[in-house]
């Protein structure tokens, strides 16, 4: 190789420097191994070589490593990230090596800046290959590689990427379940494949009225707790999948709850949410804001949270919604209750509160809107009396604030 007549920096740099003490790092399956014992050897007399050779085991800890993570893995983020196509072992065996890299940070083995990284020695160890007579190693660039070589790969044991089994068994327990520490992240590093396979698991769980309430219940717990570790590509492809759920089965309340919690509301057709929102309100309609209707508005009201309140509602549905919204809290001029005690105003205890929280949730995109209630000619006609417009007022502070 031509590494054999690399111009190495001064030895006694290099052995003064940590580079020695790196090594005992390296976990026990390779620091015996007879590459990593040449390696021990070089430092001594070629540091050049020792570099370019720590490199080749690093890439060749890679590819050991995807294929514990599995062929299926690879095959699908290699066509997904349009890298060489893989369809045996014998295909990561023969992968280049800056390809290897970038599979390896597409299926999760690497984070983005140990992928920067391992790049960067990429580029030097081809310099050290090709460009011998115009570069030399210096002792920062030996540093450098054997620093991210053996704490960035070979280091770390190979990663055991979750699998859609390992969701299965934790949500069809006989009792409510939540993912673990260790579950989330593993999530959180599996490639794009594995999110959406174990995201479309979930969902159908979670729709499928043929399950336990308590296993469907366990499936929307785990969406809730891995949407934010869900990459934005995954919740792209998730929000298609919803849509074509959509069109077979219709809208419905559960299945835009599963799209809230999942964190795909962004992602959905504004079609969808403007259908949904608009038969939502309809029902608000039908249950009615007089205090009357109280034994309806907390389950009516809790439905409109479990989808995120105001937040996602288009604008010119958002209106309708919060002025019955705001009917409701301001309810009626009161007078003597049956229990024979004056109450300045008759409204919904039930409603009240959840109210509140919607609209202070919502507070800085109802603002526009709050101050065109104040003109509305049915909100006027309420606050005539001094008590309601006090409710008015309430609602007023939650909005500044």
């Amino acid at each position: 190789m031509s590494s054999d007549i690399v111009p190495a920096p001064a030895v006694e740099l290099v052995e003064s420097s940590e580079v020695p003490s790196l090594l005992d790092k390296i976990r026990p399956a390779w620091k015996s191994k007879n590459l990593i014992q040449r390696v021990r050897r070089l430092i001594h007399v070629d540091p050049s070589s020792a570099c370019q050779r720590i490199f080749n085991a690093a890439i060749h800890d890679l590819r050991e490593k995807i294929i514990i993570a599995g062929i299926d893995i690879a095959a699908e983020a290699a066509k997904q990230y349009k890298l060489p196509p893989i369809t045996s072992k014998e295909d990561i065996e023969r992968y280049p090596t800056s390809k290897i890299i970038d599979l390896a940070y597409r299926i999760g083995i690497l984070t983005r800046p140990e992928w920067r990284r391992l790049c960067r020695c990429y580029e030097i160890r081809r310099d050290l290959e090709h460009e011998d007579n115009e570069y030399e190693a210096g002792i920062e660039d030996c540093v450098y590689i054997f620093q991210t070589c053996i704490n960035v790969v070979l280091e770390k044991d190979p990663i055991d990427l979750i699998r859609v089994t390992d969701v299965k068994n934790l949500i069809e327990q006989p009792e409510p379940a939540i993912p673990s520490a260790s579950l989330l992240e593993d999530y959180e590093r599996a490639p794009q494949p594995r999110q959406e396979e174990i995201l479309k698991f979930l969902i159908s769980v979670a729709l499928n009225e043929k399950h336990p309430e308590l296993v469907r219940q366990n499936a929307f717990t785990f969406l809730k707790f891995l949407s934010e570790r869900t990459q934005n590509s995954v919740k792209l492809n998730i929000a298609q999948f919803i849509q074509e759920k959509i069109k077979k089965k219709g809208i419905s309340l559960t299945i835009m709850r599963i799209a809230y919690v999942a964190g795909i509301f962004p992602y959905l057709k504004r079609a969808y949410l403007k259908d949904f929102f608009l038969s939502f309100f309809k029902r608000m309609q039908q249950v009615g804001y007089r205090w009357t209707s109280y034994p309806h508005h907390g389950t009516l009201l809790r439905s409109l949270k479990e989808v995120g309140g105001l937040l996602f509602i288009p604008k010119e549905i958002r209106y309708l919604i919060l002025k019955w919204l705001v009917l409701a809290y301001l309810g009626e001029p009161g007078g003597v209750t049956s229990w024979g005690t004056i109450r300045h105003v008759f409204y919904s205890d039930t409603a009240t509160p959840i109210i509140e929280e919607l609209i202070s949730d919502a507070a800085d995109i109802i603002r526009e809107d709050f101050q065109k209630l104040e003109k509305d000619k049915d909100i006027k006609r309420s606050m005539i009396n001094e008590h309601i417009q006090r409710r008015f007022d309430k609602l007023l502070d939650l909005i500044q604030k």
